[in-house]
């Protein structure tokens, strides 16, 4: 076990394996600060299917506020019924991420926010001058771009502005674990506490490490990439087809970043069923005992499973009430056409 562990640190970036409460705010970037029109701005675009080219998705759509941030699909659908080819990833403590998607290729949430905009497998925009001409039909954006950005403002920047304004409020925390890391030592149950040290004495902190247990001491911009499968000689990695993606490959083409991908966060993690980038585990208790596998060579008992289950559901956040915002209306007509 010590000659695994000592592979595990010198192949992980990380040296300093160690778990941090969440902090009740994310970092600001300098030209995007926070201002309660940016953010009700963004809260609208967000759950405003008219982003989409037929109107039928938003990004609430995909990573549904409503529920743990994303859809408990295998991969989400998007317009005309298409499928993407990896499972929506949560939003909520998504402002705690460095860099976003599950291969990292934006490294900020403004980039994120209009990536689906203009894919056409998932929002469907065949370009951005379409989405900002469309914006510019609704009198009532006009009104809040102007009062968030100033006059004639209604830009792509903006757009990513306004939706990553509005994501860094959605924050999760105050779990279990978080009151225990506060000194409240009978906030966690002693099955969960056996599983932290559990998941400390095999290995999964060398990753899974930092308050969104998914990196520690990285920049914004700055990922934690690891390989996923690092084991591939079992039965999970060919009934759950973890080789078809090769991940991070697949956006900077080059070979050493073959099946390597963004390490996912542990928060709220009970509630973001299926599992791993092609959602293609059901449960979170079937996911724990792969990753032991395919990750550390482990082959963990019922009881260790458990354990690391019961820490795994302390990680469960208070979720802050989401009002659904009143769209601005599109007066006396249409912006779509008509068949």
């Amino acid at each position: 076990m010590k000659k695994l562990l000592l592979t595990l640190v010198a192949a992980c970036p990380l040296t300093v394996m160690a778990m941090q409460a969440l902090p009740k705010s994310a970092e600001i970037p300098k030209d995007n600060k926070q201002t309660i029109e940016k953010i009700n701005l963004g809260k609208s675009l967000y759950f405003d299917p008219r982003m989409s080219i037929n109107g039928t998705i938003s990004c609430n759509s995909c990573h549904n506020l409503m529920l743990g941030g994303e859809d408990q699909r295998s991969v989400s659908v998007g317009v005309n019924g298409q499928k993407g080819g990896r499972s929506a990833p949560t939003v909520w403590n998504s402002a705690f991420h460095t860099v976003q998607f599950w291969d990292g290729r934006a490294k900020s949430l403004e980039d994120q926010a209009v990536g689906p905009i203009g894919n056409p497998i998932e929002m469907g925009m065949p370009h951005f001058e379409m989405v900002i001409g469309r914006l510019k039909q609704i009198p009532g954006y006009v009104e809040m771009f102007e009062k968030a950005f100033g006059k004639d403002s209604i830009s792509k920047d903006n757009i990513g502005k306004a939706i990553a304004s509005f994501e860094r409020t959605l924050i999760a925390g105050n779990s279990p674990f978080d009151k225990y890391m506060h000194g409240n030592k009978k906030a966690m149950t002693v099955q969960a506490q056996r599983g932290m040290k559990l998941v400390q004495e095999v290995g999964c902190v060398v990753c899974h490490a930092g308050a969104n247990f998914n990196g520690e001491n990285l920049k914004m911009g700055e990922g934690n990439f690891q390989k996923f499968p690092v084991f591939t000689d079992n039965d999970f990695v060919k009934k759950y087809n973890f080789m078809a993606d090769t991940g991070r490959f697949d956006f900077t083409k080059n070979e050493n970043d073959k099946h390597m991908w963004r390490v996912p966060t542990w928060r709220n993690i009970a509630l973001t069923a299926p599992y791993f980038h092609n959602g293609s585990v059901r449960t979170l208790d079937e996911a724990v005992t792969v990753m032991a596998k395919v990750q550390l060579n482990l082959d963990l008992k019922d009881n260790q499973v458990s354990d690391i289950v019961a820490f795994l559901e302390s990680l469960t956040g208070i979720f802050p009430k989401i009002d659904m915002p009143r769209l601005p209306p599109t007066p006396k007509t249409t912006l779509y056409d008509l068949n």
